[in-house]
């Protein structure tokens, strides 16, 4: 995660190209977008409040990179995002209301990245208390009473003398404690009370959908709820493990964390609408199509601004970045409703790739499919070597069957290379310390019948 205001957007599409070969213009308008957003937090109160975020559709065939994009931008970011796929919204059992799941699911992912950065500064004081908890467990304080004096001497309700800690015991646990720190004791069994939430039992009744449920949840616990301890027979190795997050949960103020990602989601949030085009539709062609209409409808102000209710408290959308993406093969942006078209003013188009990406998809990025299938043979200690003609000969009949079949675009590159390497993969640990070559020949003898016999293609590749 790098620090958006450091972020130009040359700086951006640099990173983007690490991992996402070509489409520039996809890149350069989701940078703009990104770098706005920046720009926007500027401004004075009164004009940052009328500066409205340029929503963006990228329209394209699959597996040309639009939700690789999408997924690299919040990485890069570290503003909160999140996916969602509109045919989701369309499918028996939802409503309207559950169109405002995405908003939820925003705020659950600012929620984590907030109490996230907050862990970072409880965390050594909630490790010096664990470790404390822990000793206490293995050797408990043995206190005291110091001896009284005489009742003739001193008013025995006007003093109470303090409990005194056995010297002997202050020198064991210190010795304890250097033990615990060099790991000897992480074996041991102990037992530890650990936290059991008691939930109070309540019928959920037909018609309530689980994000309703989700806002009232947290109120009933608090009301007839019970926070119980368990006591469970563990490791300390284990035991460290959640005697430490429970501390961390209860030194992270959790009020503050909503409120900080709360800011964040309205003034920075991304929600990223896959699959847009699957809800195109006009109004008279048939039922689905009314119900694709329904949920543009649905979508629509949310898009535009309005205030959605969560468990954390109200939501206001109207800064939200929506970023929309779709094939549209079957349909265009223009069979969106105008309404929601009108909120998406930026459209990039990405293009369709050939076998010149296809090569350099294989071989360029920084997760390249080359590079990963190398690493994970190379710990079996077998060596894995492409040509430099066998990266062509692979990246010619990624577009030859993408051309003959269904284009899945890039997605064809993981079935070609999964099938040409299988009985290596297969056979790794009979192979340790060989180096395996992978040339045109070894290729078309693995793939070639496959790829002239058109309805083994279909099937298998």
């Amino acid at each position: 995660m790098l620090d958006l205001e450091m972020l130009s957007p040359k700086q951006v599409v640099a990173e983007l190209d690490k991992y996402i070969i070509g489409q520039k213009k996809a890149k350069k308008a989701v940078a703009i977008a990104l770098r706005n957003r920046v720009r926007r937090q500027k401004l004075d109160e009164t004009m940052r409040e009328e500066v409205y975020p340029k929503n963006i559709i990228m329209i394209g065939p699959t597996g040309v990179g639009k939700t690789e994009i999408a997924r690299r931008l919040s990485k890069l970011c570290g503003a909160p995002f999140v996916k969602v796929e509109a045919t989701k919204y369309t499918e028996v059992g939802y409503v309207g209301r559950d169109v405002e799941s995405m908003v939820r699911d925003l705020m659950n992912v600012a929620i984590n990245m907030v109490k996230a950065e907050m862990k970072e500064q409880v965390i050594k004081e909630a490790e010096a208390r664990t470790e404390e908890i822990i000793l206490d467990i293995l050797l408990p304080v043995v206190k005291t009473k110091p001896q009284q004096p005489p009742a003739d001497q001193v008013n025995q309700a006007a003093i109470t003398l303090p409990e005194a800690v056995d010297e002997r015991t202050v020198s064991t646990r210190e010795k304890f404690r250097d033990m615990l720190k060099k790991g000897m004791f992480e074996d041991k069994e102990i037992y530890v009370n650990v936290s059991k939430k008691m939930m109070p039992a309540f019928e959920i009744f037909s018609g309530t959908n689980f994000e309703e449920m989700d806002l009232n949840v947290g109120g009933i616990a608090g009301i007839f709820g019970n926070d119980k301890k368990k006591k469970r027979k563990m490791s300390v190795k284990n035991a460290k493990e959640v005697i430490l997050n429970e501390e961390i949960d209860k030194l992270i103020d959790t009020d503050k964390a909503a409120d900080i990602a709360k800011e964040r989601v309205q003034e920075m949030g991304i929600i990223f609408i896959d699959e847009i085009d699957k809800i195109a539709g006009k109004e008279n062609r048939s039922g689905v199509d009314v119900s694709r209409e329904g949920v543009q409808r649905d979508i629509l102000p949310i898009v535009e601004g309005s205030k959605i209710n969560t468990k954390y408290g109200m939501i206001d959308t109207a800064h939200i970045l929506f970023i929309a993406a779709g094939a549209f093969h079957m349909s265009k942006p223009s069979d969106l409703i105008p309404e929601l078209q009108g909120r998406f003013p930026i459209r990039v188009e990405l293009e369709a790739l050939g076998a010149e990406d296809f090569e350099r998809i294989l071989t360029q990025p920084e997760n390249a499919l080359i590079k990963q299938y190398k690493e994970l043979l190379k710990t079996e200690e077998v060596t894995l070597d492409f040509t430099e003609d066998a990266v062509k000969r692979i990246s010619y009949l990624a577009q030859e069957v993408n051309s003959k079949t269904e284009n899945i675009g890039a997605r064809r590159l993981h079935t070609i290379m999964e099938y040409l390497l299988e009985d290596i993969s297969f056979e790794a640990n009979e192979l340790k310390g060989q180096t395996i070559t992978i040339t045109p020949v070894y290729i078309d003898e693995k793939l070639g019948n496959i790829i002239e016999d058109q309805d083994l293609t279909r099937y298998i590749l």
